[in-house]
């Protein structure tokens, strides 16, 4: 009798264990043997019929429920459980990452969402139940509080680090009209950048000061600066490639200007047809100029992450440029993935290694969708604290000297991204919408925003009703 209370108690204890969500290696095997298992107690007794067998193979012990089994040799509770539904004898051997047997009750009671319902390869530890599973918790009233508990947590750890204010700087005017085969005209600009600021977006890049034989679709630069140089409610900066070019943007009204170095060598030399130490001489003149008059400096810096001709970039390189145009006193560094290439996992240590001689505060990020991946990139860097990205109306652009570029993400893309994250951005979705697809239509083509099509979708679909 005293052998079967023995035994009970360790099948309960068991259970307690495996309720307990503890993270343990993958398919993790234990040299010992449960509990029911070790032949010093069963020797003693006469007969395993004398056992309750509703106690020893009890429902509520560690074995996987049927959503679980799914997950074959995965499912991990604790441990991987014996038949003999015996449990503690591992959580001797993760005492160290595990609380005490009485801390992990204490947690239960008070619904501790660290023992949430997680699953995380990466580490290679698996760990499925909650101590707020309403199994184990049949008082619904406690079962809805742990919900609760639950759903804010996961918020609040997503969120962690999202900025409540995202600036967004429109760039369509200028890096997405100057890969169009087709010459805009000036009137058709004029008007796009005016349904821009009107849309409430604060910064709207207006065009580029460069050579009309590298970028012909920009020739036009004077005149289209002319005609909104007084507009208020939102900054235009414009882009220059060197003295020469800014002294041409502060002649046609510019107050505001951004210089472009590239942390590719090659690309450096095909986009602007130098080093990148000898770009960095072009713009401290550009710089020192703007100072002068007071005129803000925005530095870009190309391939963050790949380049068309040199393959992936190290972080390292990256950091380089971005912290030589900071020092030489551009107010903000915009790091762009020029060919879209760049995932969350090479974006993040990118960003950790400017970051780390940059502030955060003075960084923005500005990502092509060649691959799919630009709100993916946009997410972990906002998540990263960055509070200012780039984007483009209906998605266009791409790079002139970029092989495979694409056009940059889609600013009503990114708005209505924002607008489910509850980030604030002042823009407002309905006119960006509407400049969108006044651009699109003198363009000839459907617009590139996922956003636009599908709302376009949705209102074509309600007129018919």
């Amino acid at each position: 009798m005293l052998i079967r209370k023995v035994i009970q108690k360790s099948v309960l204890q068991s259970t307690y264990f495996c309720r307990a969500s503890i993270p343990v290696p993958l398919l993790a095997s234990s040299s010992k043997m449960s509990s029911l298992e070790e032949p010093v107690g069963l020797d003693k007794l006469s007969s395993l019929s004398t056992i309750d067998q509703r106690h020893r193979f009890s429902l509520s012990a560690c074995r996987p429920r049927d959503e679980d089994r799914r997950m074959g040799n995965s499912w991990i509770e604790g441990r991987s459980c014996s038949s003999a539904n015996g449990c503690d004898e591992d959580f001797e051997g993760y005492g160290r990452e595990a609380f005490s047997w009485r801390r992990q009750m204490r947690d239960i009671s008070q619904c501790d969402i660290s023992s949430r319902r997680t699953l995380s390869i990466g580490r290679n530890h698996v760990v499925y139940d909650t101590a707020c599973d309403p199994r184990y918790l049949p008082d619904h009233q406690n079962s809805t509080y742990c919900h609760e508990e639950s759903r804010r947590d996961i918020t609040s750890k997503f969120s962690r680090g999202v900025p409540k204010f995202v600036k967004i700087v429109e760039v369509g005017p200028r890096d997405g009209l100057q890969n169009e085969k087709n010459i805009v005209p000036t009137s058709v600009k004029v008007e796009l950048i005016h349904r821009l600021v009107s849309s409430g977006l604060p910064v709207v890049e207006t065009t580029s000061f460069v050579s009309p034989k590298w970028v012909p679709q920009l020739a036009d630069a004077k005149d289209v600066m002319e005609a909104v140089k007084n507009l208020e409610g939102a900054r235009l900066p414009v882009l220059t490639a060197n003295l020469k070019g800014f002294e041409a943007a502060v002649v046609a009204g510019a107050k505001e200007v951004a210089v472009f170095a590239a942390a590719s060598e090659s690309f450096s030399k095909s986009n602007i047809n130098c080093s990148i130490e000898e770009s960095f001489n072009r713009y401290r003149a550009v710089v020192d100029a703007a100072k002068k008059l007071s005129i803000p400096v925005r530095g870009y810096v190309s391939c963050v992450v790949g380049c068309p001709v040199e393959g992936a970039i190290p972080p390292s390189q990256v950091a380089y440029v971005a912290k030589e145009l900071y020092d030489m006193g551009c107010f903000e560094i915009s790091l762009g993935d020029t060919i879209g290439v760049g995932t969350p996992g090479t974006v993040l240590p990118m960003l950790e290694a400017v970051m780390a001689v940059v502030p955060v505060e003075k960084l923005a990020i500005h990502f092509h969708d060649t691959y799919g991946q630009a709100l993916p990139n946009i997410l972990v860097s906002l998540q990263m604290g960055i509070s200012t990205l780039d984007s483009s109306i209906a998605g266009l652009g791409g790079c002139p000297y970029a092989k495979g570029a694409s056009g940059n993400v889609a600013t009503e893309d990114v708005v209505y991204m924002l607008n489910g994250l509850g980030v604030k951005t002042n823009v407002d979705l309905s006119k960006l919408l509407l400049a969108g697809e006044f651009i699109c239509k003198h363009l000839g083509r459907a617009s590139g925003s996922k956003t636009a099509i599908a709302l376009s979708r949705v209102t074509a679909d309600a007129s018919k009703i």
